[in-house]
């Protein structure tokens, strides 16, 4: 009765008349969490799309190894201890005793299978592509709680790269199809998904590790900012991950945290305009970053210079923020238009509805931006599900030269999880194509200490400031609304995954 009661009040437009208690749900063990994105796909091995990940790593489906957010280093999960057996190989030890929802074992079996479907191209995994693309896999089982994982080229962070990768059962997991509801070993057990409209987990009672003071988490998904706030003033929701810097009002019951999201747009650089180096230049010099700090972007945002932050290691400080010159960028506009270069060709803004609060507006006034200089520049905004096939390879045929709309999540502090699938010929996300920088992320990948931090940085350089691939926007400050009957502060996990056994109640 309360979700019915909370959806008739979100169908009118007078909020404040909703007959919801403040604190309805006070005696209530369940939580109703409200996302700024329709969930469209629940497959764990989507978990690197950030609202999916907020409902399913380490709630239904979980990790090889837990990645510590608060004091860093790495945690054991389903695998209780790892060694490097030689350069290439790695053996995990797994936990014994676990259980997957459906009452069969965890094994390694479901390990080797879980990598090999994020490895599957028909399934266009995000956390295959993006964490696992360039790499192949072989595997060993000398016992069923045992697995030895071979890599080529060798992976030296390997445990590291086993914390973003949501493992599946191999037996209730379908083999050519996304999977709909999610057979995980985690403490939530996924019992009812109302496409369009809500998500419940609930809480499961043969789980390995401690059992949670969450009974039930309901999932609502609400793209207004303002609203999803008021959601939890009214009673009728309890933590909001993501509201937008106007509507951070509350000091006791929002809170503010340096994330690991980088804002950006993707240029297309295989394409003219767009496939000249002077109009790539011209259109970040026609964005005046300082202005929209403090308006459309928080007043902590940091102007970014590359893709990953300054605790990533390989982040290059020596790349210099770029200047707001417009009368610059028209000139180097002009010179290609001289040159023979279609300036007039239509290039198209793919923005996503809600990716990060106050999105639209942001890629209206870039937009605005990047035709004040003389460029023909228009503006989509598409939900997820659509934005998708323009941002992940094989990208939508014959869309002509686009700027991508993108928002990246690098927590883990190495670049392994940023430069393959942004700048690699092969990678996901990437339209760069140049042998060098494939060579140089090669390179880097297998390195270790100072050589693979001096590796990362000229990567970096490189991308940014000789081939220009994107438009580096800003270092992302997020904002969280908590509704004061729970004992909960988010953390830099809140970009991609929001642990339900970490909540509890005052």
């Amino acid at each position: 009765m309360k979700l019915r009661m909370a959806a008739f009040c979100l169908s009118t437009t007078a909020l404040a008349f909703c007959a919801v208690p403040a604190m309805a749900q006070d005696k209530s063990k369940d939580v109703t969490i409200v996302l700024a994105e329709t969930v469209d796909v629940v497959e764990p091995c989507m978990a690197a799309r950030q609202d999916v990940g907020r409902v399913i790593s380490e709630n239904v489906n979980e990790m090889l190894v837990e990645f510590d957010y608060v004091n860093g280093g790495l945690k054991p999960r389903l695998a209780t201890e790892w060694s490097q057996v030689d350069d290439d190989t790695w053996e995990f030890k797994l936990r014994p005793g676990v259980k997957w929802h459906d009452g069969k074992e965890f094994t390694a079996k479901d390990v080797q299978f879980t990598i090999e479907r994020n490895k599957n191209a028909k399934f266009s995994c995000e956390v295959g592509g993006k964490y696992f693309g360039g790499t192949e896999f072989s595997f060993e089982s000398p016992d069923p709680h045992t697995i030895r994982i071979t890599t080529s080229p060798a992976q030296p962070i390997l445990p590291l790269l086993m914390t973003v990768m949501p493992v599946e059962s191999a037996d209730a997991t379908p083999a050519d199809e996304f999977t709909r509801k999610p057979v995980g070993t985690g403490p939530y057990t996924f019992d009812n998904w109302e496409v369009g409209q809500s998500i419940t987990l609930k809480r499961n009672p043969d789980y390995w590790g401690d059992q949670p003071a969450v009974e039930k988490a309901t999932y609502l998904f609400r793209s207004d900012s303002a609203v999803a706030a008021a959601m939890v003033g009214a009673g009728e929701a309890d933590i909001v991950p993501s509201i937008a810097l106007q509507d951070a009002t509350n000091k006791e019951t929002d809170f503010a945290y340096p994330n690991s999201e980088t804002t950006s747009l993707r240029i297309d650089t295989r394409i003219a305009p767009t496939n000249d180096r002077r109009i790539r230049e011209a259109m970040n010099l026609a964005i005046d970053r300082q202005a929209m700090i403090g308006t459309l972007f928080p007043e902590q945002a940091k102007i970014a210079t590359q893709l990953v932050v300054p605790t990533t290691i390989g982040y290059n400080a020596d790349i210099p923020v770029w200047p707001y010159d417009p009368d610059k960028a028209r000139k180097l506009v002009e010179e290609a238009k001289a040159d023979g270069v279609p300036v007039d060709t239509q290039i198209r803004i793919i923005g996503r509805n809600g990716q990060y609060p106050n999105a639209t507006e942001a890629m209206e006034a870039i937009m605005a931006m990047l035709q004040d200089i003389g460029l023909n520049v228009k503006l989509d905004m598409y939900d997820v599900s659509v934005w998708n096939n323009y941002f992940v390879a094989p990208y939508v045929a014959d869309s002509g030269p686009t700027l991508t709309q993108s928002q990246h999540d690098n927590a883990t502090g190495d670049p392994v999880f940023t430069a393959f699938v942004k700048y690699a010929s092969e990678g996901a996300h990437s339209m760069v194509r140049d042998p060098a920088v494939d060579a140089l992320i090669e390179k880097a990948t297998t390195a270790t200490g100072d050589e693979r931090t001096k590796l990362w940085k000229e990567l970096f350089a490189k991308v940014n400031e000789e081939i220009i691939a994107d438009i580096p926007m800003f270092h992302m400050v997020g904002f969280t609304r908590v509704s004061p009957r729970l004992d909960f502060k988010p953390t830099i996990a809140a970009n991609s995954e929001l642990q339900l056994a970490q909540i509890k109640f005052k």
